[in-house]
């Protein structure tokens, strides 16, 4: 169930917010909402390394994505 939520936020921000949403393919809602429930989760998920962690809501992954085996790839195909 989605609710309205008023804030009150710098104009400037909103401006520089809508056109990142824009150019990420999202809404404003789904920004703030995905940065409210990262925010709010359980702190106790290990599952994402702090760097992936910074990027999480600015890019969808698939939820079976497997951060190692991907890195692994990547290096293999770099070093060989």
């Amino acid at each position: 169930m989605t609710t309205k939520l008023t804030l009150t936020v710098e104009k400037s921000i909103i401006e520089r917010a809508k056109v990142y949403a824009k150019n990420t393919g999202r809404s404003l809602s789904e920004l703030i909402e995905t940065y409210l429930e990262g925010i709010t989760k359980d702190s106790g998920d290990q599952s994402l390394s702090p760097k992936l962690k910074k990027i999480v809501g600015a890019v969808k992954l698939p939820k079976n994505f497997d951060e190692g085996k991907e890195l692994r790839a990547y290096l293999k195909k770099k070093y060989t």
